[in-house]
């Protein structure tokens, strides 16, 4: 049995009121317990999944010059390439052994945000990887839309609550890739125990061992999800929106043992981020006597930059 919930977003679609009841009842359920549920019946098909993985396994293999010439200086890493050991988790001084591409939003009717937000990068190396990481990107935020509807049912909100911080919000597609490891990493792991910055994480690729989460004892259970499943987890603004009533679990990708060292990991995390305006202000219906307010007011935009210039993406 896995310690992470299974649900499938067919039954929250499907029309049918019990149906649909039980969707938010046990994905409430999980995220105010652990933080975590493994998702069935998203909207990516095989296929572009498949295509996906080719893609970016392509991409990941290009010699390093090439890959270098992705990397644009000046804007955080939020579109292109990062290199291998740049970032860091809250805290930590090492570098995570990884390096990693980031799709951003494809803006609609909304010239200020365009503006705003960072041109994604084109790879002329690979005539499909724009397209697939695009359509991909589409499939995963369409997704996230009806996860956040159950959410804001659950939470007693409109159902369409998300909807319009959701709508061209700054989300992050990131197509990872964890190299073999050649010699004994020094205090580094894969990605170093870390909670994540955003609304939810919808996460491809963990299918095998690897990914962590700590529960409520304070131990690390693996995370592991089927093959058609999408490991999906509460993000920092989620959590203090709620007043922590949905949590935002710790989680880290560890080392292989020993004698997969010589293997590559690539993991695909969708990183759901609302418009910048968005307030975090903690609702008033997850406050009370028993759970007075734990944070204090905040925008989407303000938060994101703090947590930024705390992972080294940033400098002040």
């Amino acid at each position: 049995m896995s310690a992470i919930p299974s649900v499938n977003l067919k039954e929250f679609v499907s029309g049918n009121q019990e149906e649909k009841q039980k969707f938010i009842n046990e994905i409430g359920n999980a995220f105010e317990d652990i933080g975590f549920v493994a998702l069935s019946g998203h909207f990516l098909s095989d296929d572009l999944v498949d295509n996906l993985y080719s893609e970016i396994k392509n991409f990941f293999a290009l010699d390093q010059e090439t890959k270098d010439s992705y990397e644009i200086e000046g804007i955080g890493g939020q579109r292109g390439y990062t290199s291998f050991g740049k970032e860091h988790a809250k805290g930590k001084k090492e570098g995570d052994l990884k390096e990693f591409w980031h799709f951003g939003q494809y803006v609609e009717n909304n010239p200020k945000l365009e503006a705003e937000y960072p041109k994604n990068v084109n790879v002329k190396e690979l005539k499909d990887f724009n397209t697939i990481g695009k359509e991909t990107y589409k499939m995963l935020e369409k997704t996230a839309k009806y996860v956040l509807r159950a959410l804001a049912l659950h939470l007693d909100l409109e159902e369409t609550y998300f909807d319009e911080y959701i709508k061209n919000g700054n989300s992050i597609l990131r197509p990872i890739h964890y190299p073999p490891i050649t010699s004994e990493p020094k205090n580094a792991v894969r990605a170093a125990a870390h909670g994540d910055i955003n609304l939810i994480t919808l996460l491809m690729g963990s299918h095998g061992k690897g990914l962590q989460v700590q529960n409520h004892k304070g131990e690390w259970v693996d995370a592991i999800a089927k093959p058609d499943q999408l490991m999906i987890n509460v993000g920092d603004m989620l959590s203090r929106l709620t007043n922590n009533k949905l949590k935002s679990t710790i989680h880290q990708v560890v080392n292989p043992p020993k004698e997969l060292w010589g293997s590559s990991r690539y993991s695909i995390p969708f990183f759901m981020h609302p418009i910048s305006e968005m307030p975090l202000n903690c609702l008033p219906n997850c406050i009370d006597n028993d759970n007075p307010k734990q944070f204090e007011d905040i925008t989407a935009g303000a938060f994101l930059h703090e947590r930024l210039i705390e992972l080294g993406l940033i400098k002040e």
